[in-house]
């Protein structure tokens, strides 16, 4: 026998009303499921919206160096001619060549300050609903 009275009959545990642990683990298992995909889903959202981002600039680059490929090959044709006329045509080519080079250097920085625009691919809000649920699931409340 116990030393100890009886508690009084509200404090005394019961499990009336409770699920049973099965049930709760079968729950837990769903919740978790839906947890992982909804962040999966977030995730992909959000990939897909900086990658739409990335992708418009690339792609502007992309088609402004073909379309100046084909207008240089016209220029160059044209500019070497014109200066032909005035100096011998090697040093025509070479003036040329030249300008080119200088053109091609600010179309290059022109398009690393664009690409440096681009926010970081890291899924910010994925990581940070994760690490909310990770304290979730530890238990931390703050």
């Amino acid at each position: 026998m116990s030393d100890k009275p009886p508690l009084p009959r509200e404090r005394r545990r019961t499990t009336a009303g409770l699920r049973p642990l099965p049930v709760l683990l079968r729950d837990l298992v769903a919740e978790l499921r839906r947890l992982i995909a909804a962040e999966f889903a977030l995730f992909k959202a959000e990939m897909t919206a900086k990658a739409k981002e990335a992708g418009v600039g690339v792609g502007l680059l992309v088609a402004a160096l073909v379309l100046l490929f084909f207008a240089f090959g016209t220029l160059v044709t044209t500019a070497v001619l014109a200066f032909a006329l005035i100096v011998p045509a090697w040093l025509a080519a070479l003036i040329v060549a030249g300008i080119l080079l200088v053109i091609a250097g600010i179309a290059i920085l022109i398009g690393v300050v664009s690409l440096k625009k681009v926010p970081p691919i890291i899924p910010e809000e994925t990581v940070e609903s994760l690490r909310e649920d990770v304290q979730a699931l530890k238990g931390d409340r703050s």
